[in-house]
């Protein structure tokens, strides 16, 4: 598979007004998904080895977030502790410390975990200060309050994070995939947000991926092949593979960050996400539609995302 960048012209400005009224819409519908956690963890590595000195919740008098335990007992269990290792399930990234319990970061909407001086101090949610020599600070920060912090112990993992989960969105194999959603009558775009099933896509790179594969957002699961299975397994992991190379998606409201408070690059290569009303990147004959599934934003190309064949420019698998 190929990818097709987009490279975006000069617009006029209502074309500019549209298209910022368009991504506006979109970015509230928007989550970090599977790049840009996995940007985070990778960006907080250097902390594997480090002491815990404290766990500091910053005054805020924004909405709080869900945090178990409280930050008094939190602090105690954490305290002197060393971090092993730093995972990532689905949208959630996995602090792994020496006595295996494990801090479980969901970022949600608007979450950031960083290592460098946060976006603003007044939506700073969480310190963790240490002794290592990868820096001295941890935090959690998060704009809208969406998001959770837990601290669990291997039980509480197994039970509250990794039975809710499906396969890694990574690792999830095409016969997987049609094993868990092969019968469902659901249209697929819907079917891959269900994080029951593969953990890690999210709308965004649901429509990204969709359109690599040439395949119509609109159409039911129980009606795809085994073939247009394997194009959207290949698909996925091609797009979010790219994307983390990347570093995520940061759009137009700036709120994704990575660890050291640096924007992602992978909006500049987005193919239909917040794109409708302008023409294919790939067969030019169709204008990038925008429609509305479950409540959320979709994208794709009418004329070369089929729900039957494969188009003469997709590229087959």
């Amino acid at each position: 598979m190929q990818s097709i960048f987009y490279k975006s012209a000069q617009r006029l400005s209502p074309e500019g007004n549209r298209r910022s009224m368009q991504r506006s819409r979109a970015e509230r519908e928007s989550v970090p998904e599977l790049p840009e956690v996995e940007t985070m963890r990778r960006g907080v590595l250097p902390i594997v080895g480090s002491r815990i000195d404290a766990v500091i919740r910053p005054p805020c008098d924004r909405k709080p977030i869900l945090m178990t335990p409280r930050i008094d007992a939190m602090d105690r269990r954490l305290r002197g502790k060393h971090i092993v290792d730093v995972g990532r399930r689905g949208k959630r990234v996995m602090i792994n410390i020496e006595d295996e319990q494990t801090m479980v970061i969901e970022p949600r909407m608007t979450g950031l975990v960083l290592l460098a001086d946060p976006p603003t101090l007044e939506h700073l949610r969480l310190r963790i200060t240490l002794s290592g020599p990868a820096g001295d600070q941890l935090l959690f920060w998060d704009r809208r309050g969406l998001g959770t912090v837990r601290l669990l112990t291997p039980k509480q993992v197994e039970t509250l994070v990794d039975a809710k989960l499906g396969v890694d969105a990574l690792a999830i194999t095409a016969e997987q995939l049609k094993a868990k959603l092969g019968k469902s009558q659901r249209a697929i775009k819907v079917a891959l947000l269900d994080q029951a099933v593969v953990a890690g896509v999210g709308n965004l790179y649901a429509a990204e991926l969709l359109f690599f594969a040439g395949i119509d957002p609109r159409t039911r699961c129980d009606r795809l092949t085994q073939v247009q299975w394997r194009r959207i397994q290949a698909a996925m992991r091609q797009v979010l593979e790219e994307a983390i190379r990347y570093e995520g998606s940061t759009l137009g409201d700036g709120t994704y960050r990575n660890a050291l408070n640096g924007e992602g690059g992978y909006q500049a290569h987005h193919q239909v996400y917040a794109r409708a009303g302008d023409p294919c990147p790939r067969c030019y004959d169709g204008v990038i539609r925008r429609i509305v599934q479950a409540q959320r934003s979709t994208f794709f190309c009418p004329v070369c995302q089929q729900k039957r064949g494969l188009h003469r420019l997709v590229v087959p698998i």
